[in-house]
């Protein structure tokens, strides 16, 4: 009796055996290169586009960012930092994302339409107003120097008086003249602070390479 009358089926060919190697280690290598982007984004590096002015001259329109998003990023920002965050729930009118969003988010997946790219200017207690005689922002009573607002604009052409609370940041593009940021969410839910845990990161550079875009 031979083998295949013993199984009741031929063994499979040469071809269909390579075929289906061929086809797992394609899946393993899909895996592998998966895991090593979200490894990547969780403890170092992304890189984002840049389609408008807002952050001119600073960030020149058709730039690209890179970014610095540890997981433990959001603890440690400050004034003056430059950073992308995720505008759902506050500069889009969208519920924030959900875990398995954030988690998507890690690895590259999901909508890439909902990161900004602005500047922290108050934190958590601070106090910021626009604006004095000479048309600069009072972060907490005193003068802010911003030199990296285009020459002879007003730091801002909204008048505004606001007040921190923990958790939450204020946010503005360079370009004052040409930014959508806190300041057109005045009078809406939050008043224009952004949540902390929304931040993914701190802008530490130019790079090449371009994952996702931002406003």
């Amino acid at each position: 009796m031979t083998e295949q009358s013993r199984t009741g089926a031929a063994p499979a060919g040469p071809r269909l055996l390579r075929a289906r190697r061929a086809l797992r280690a394609l899946g393993i290598v899909l895996v592998c290169a998966l895991l090593a982007a979200g490894l990547i984004r969780a403890v170092g590096v992304q890189s984002f586009g840049i389609p408008s002015a807002s952050m001119e001259p600073t960030l020149p329109v058709g730039g690209t960012v890179t970014v610095w998003r540890p997981d433990a990023l959001a603890d440690s920002v400050d004034r003056g930092d430059v950073v992308v965050f995720d505008g759902r729930g506050s500069f889009i009118a969208s519920a924030p994302p959900s875990g398995a969003e954030q988690l998507g988010s890690w690895f590259g997946v999901g909508p890439r339409d909902v990161y900004y790219v602005k500047r922290i200017l108050a934190v958590g207690g601070d106090t910021l107003e626009c604006c004095d005689a000479e048309g600069r922002l009072l972060l907490n009573g005193e003068p802010l120097e911003e030199p990296y607002v285009p020459h002879g604009m007003r730091a801002s052409d909204t008048d505004f008086a606001i007040e921190v609370p923990a958790g939450r940041v204020w946010m503005m593009g360079d370009n004052r003249a040409d930014s959508t940021d806190s300041r057109a969410l005045l009078g809406g839910p939050g008043g224009g602070m952004i949540p902390v845990d929304r931040i993914l990161g701190t802008v530490i550079g130019h790079g090449s390479a371009v994952d996702s875009v931002i406003g």
